[in-house]
């Protein structure tokens, strides 16, 4: 008799740290408040004699976020630190990243009197990357590597919000944003948007490529965060960010919209969406000539990413 036996596992753990709450640990001194969060998410698929076919992996997502935040009657200051790496190992195929992002965040705001919900209000962030990317399968040329690219977003406006950690509207006027590529060959290249070398009819570099872009403009940003059901919450994140010299009128999008569905005290699931758009960052697709497999540049487009997880959770 013939044996076929399926074997289909997810496990999703995830990992949270808590002392003033069932998520999250809070630490309090003063006006002072300390969040952390960790979280790991493992998903598993096996397969053995199964007719349909399939291909045997594993998944795993590690999560770390820690804030520290200052609030009295008229200040508040918000400092947050996230740091998502995700990998993936496919059977014959070798292991490949899925998720790389390190960002930081410090927001300052000041309003005159305790019953407005307007603050003057000035923000940091800071965006980069661990490891190198690349567009599998080719795994010798890296796309993009540890501070190429890098983002830093700074300047000043108003922030209105009546429960800041719940909504929240930036305007900002006046924003400088860097975008720094400090990889000599992606420099060289012009990814990202900085200024290519300059090349002799040899191939030769005459000029090497910049490592910074430099940009002035307006900057609006949106948070939401609500519970819309019973343990059905949403979670919404909006930046739109255009120049004022270069390329008036083209916005960069970034937009993250989470729903996040609690079943019971161990079982959660959730479901993510995160669209990007960048006028600088051109997508690299392989070339139609059979003779010579090379990436060429076919200009910006729409990124998306769809985040599906589902499992047990354990507090402690």
């Amino acid at each position: 008799m013939r044996l076929a036996v399926c074997i289909a596992m997810m496990l999703t753990f995830q990992c949270f740290y808590s002392q003033a709450d069932s998520t999250t640990t809070k630490r309090k001194l003063f006006n002072w408040t300390q969040t952390n969060k960790a979280g790991l998410d493992i998903s598993e698929v096996t397969f053995v004699n199964w007719n349909a076919g399939g291909s045997n992996s594993i998944s795993a997502l590690l999560t770390m976020i820690s804030s520290l935040d200052y609030s009295d009657s008229y200040y508040k200051w918000k400092n947050s630190a996230r740091m998502r790496y995700g990998i993936n190992k496919q059977e014959e195929q070798k292991l490949r990243k899925t998720e790389d992002e390190l960002e930081l965040i410090s927001t300052i705001g000041y309003r005159k009197d305790t019953i407005t919900n307007w603050y003057y209000s000035g923000r940091f962030n800071f965006k980069t990357q661990f490891t190198d990317g690349f567009q599998y399968p080719n795994r010798d040329v890296p796309i993009s590597r540890l501070m190429a690219p890098g983002y830093l977003f700074l300047g000043g406006g108003a922030e209105y919000g009546k429960n800041l950690e719940k909504f929240s509207v930036y305007m900002s006027p006046l924003t400088f944003k860097a975008t720094f590529v400090l990889d000599e060959t992606l420099a060289n290249a012009g990814s990202f948007g900085v200024e290519p070398a300059v090349l002799d009819e040899e191939g030769n570099v005459i000029i090497k490529g910049e490592n910074v872009r430099t940009e002035m403009g307006i900057l609006i940003t949106n948070f939401y965060e609500k519970e819309v059901f019973e343990n059905i919450a949403i979670r919404h994140n909006l930046s739109l960010y255009t120049d004022y010299l270069k390329d008036f009128g083209n916005i960069d999008i970034d937009w993250e919209l989470v729903f996040n569905f609690k079943v019971n005290n161990y079982v959660k699931a959730t479901l993510g969406s995160h669209i990007r758009y960048d006028n600088d960052i051109k997508i690299l697709e392989e070339s139609n000539d059979e003779t010579e497999t090379e990436l060429v540049e076919k200009g910006a487009k729409v990124q998306w990413k769809q985040l599906l997880g589902v499992g047990v959770v354990v507090d402690f």
